[in-house]
């Protein structure tokens, strides 16, 4: 497929001002991410933007039932997961598990063995 794209001449040109590579790569991790947060379906991917909006940063703008459901929503999202699998993507060197995923007997190690 990457020979297909190279010899078309829109990529050609495209490719002298920016690295062919690195496109691929963030293209990679935006399917990582869309992904992720398909995991939510859409009221709960609305909520979560209401929540970040009125937070504007500060998680004390919220109150504890909607920081709770903000936690929740962000556990959803499996956020150390998609950190895992994008950097186990974009490395070329073998990253520790440990690092990637947690100690052992995290629910990101337990949710990681479920699906291998």
């Amino acid at each position: 497929m990457l020979r297909l794209l190279l010899r078309s001449q829109w990529v050609k040109r495209l490719s002298r001002g920016v690295p062919v590579a690195r496109l691929l790569l963030v293209a990679e991790v935006a399917v990582l991410a869309q992904r992720h947060l398909s995991k939510l379906d859409r009221a709960e991917r609305r909520r979560l933007l209401t929540l970040l909006v009125r937070a504007r940063g500060r998680p004390r703008s919220l109150t504890t039932a909607e920081r709770r459901e903000f936690g929740y929503l962000v556990a959803r999202l499996e956020p150390r997961l998609l950190l895992g699998a994008a950097v186990r993507r974009v490395s070329p060197v073998p990253v520790p598990k440990r690092l990637l995923y947690g100690r052992r007997g995290s629910a990101a190690r337990a949710t990681l063995s479920r699906r291998n």
